[in-house]
């Protein structure tokens, strides 16, 4: 078994384990049409290839005796602490139960921690059972839950961190104070990736009840619009974040 980094020439090879993959572990609880609607988001037309040549993304592909079989979808995110987020494991469904899924996950978390994360979080639809179990059995602990919006409709996703770090504050706020007198608590330990800097969550009380809105991490502002497919632009310095995946699991 071969562990390479995924290039731009295994492009439509990944683009066409995702579908199988998706298809394959969400067809229980997601109807057709949102998976192809989030395929067709998350991995069309240019999406796939700028994630490939992305620096902070990690793709790592798994090729058994020349043909690929699984890959992983990574990033590392954040300036105060630097994560290592796994958004998906997919493994062809024909390959499953044979160990895969773990020597991927392994070779993973090795891959992210030589980038430079401190720790490793897999997130996973609190639908998905064998993607919970899964992490389970590895050495995850569920840290928090978040949730997230495929089509039209609100879900749960879990945060899963290592057992030895399961207990610490994953999130890591912090006050700060707004142009107006106003207070907003910034979540850096929950980031999404833009294109000059991280934006971080922002509540209105360490409760994290309310969203408040997305923190520009470039610029230090919350000055910025975010459409109903989790794009973000800073209406200050132009950092943007592209639509957002619909999920992020082991599949």
């Amino acid at each position: 078994m071969e562990f390479r980094e995924a290039t731009a020439s295994d492009t439509e090879v990944l683009r066409s384990m995702a579908r199988e993959s998706v298809k394959a572990s969400y067809a229980s609880f997601l109807d057709e049409e949102t998976i192809d609607d989030a395929l067709a988001q998350w991995y069309g037309g240019d999406a796939t290839r700028d994630l490939v040549e992305s620096e902070d993304s990690v793709v790592l592909l798994a090729v058994d005796d020349g043909r690929p079989v699984g890959f992983s979808q990574s990033e590392i995110v954040g300036d105060r602490e630097t994560a290592g987020h796994i958004h998906w494991l997919h493994v062809r469904p024909d390959e499953r139960g044979a160990g895969l899924g773990s020597r991927l996950l392994t070779r993973t978390r090795e891959a992210l921690l030589d980038e430079g994360a401190e720790g490793v979080r897999g997130f996973v639809l609190a639908g998905n059972e064998d993607g919970n179990r899964f992490y389970d059995e590895h050495g995850f602990e569920r840290a928090g839950t978040r949730s997230i919006r495929i089509g039209d409709e609100t879900h749960t996703e879990n945060v899963y961190v290592e057992s030895d770090v399961a207990d610490a504050e994953w999130r890591a706020i912090e006050a700060r104070e707004l142009a107006d007198g106003t207070t907003a608590y910034v979540s850096y330990g929950e980031a999404a990736r833009g294109s000059q800097a991280p934006f971080y969550a922002a509540y209105e009380s360490t409760d994290e009840d309310e969203r408040y809105g997305w923190f520009c991490g470039n610029c230090d502002t919350l000055d910025n619009a975010m459409d109903s497919m989790g794009r973000i632009a800073c209406n200050v310095c132009g950092n943007k974040r592209k639509a957002t995946r619909w999920d992020a699991s082991y599949l």
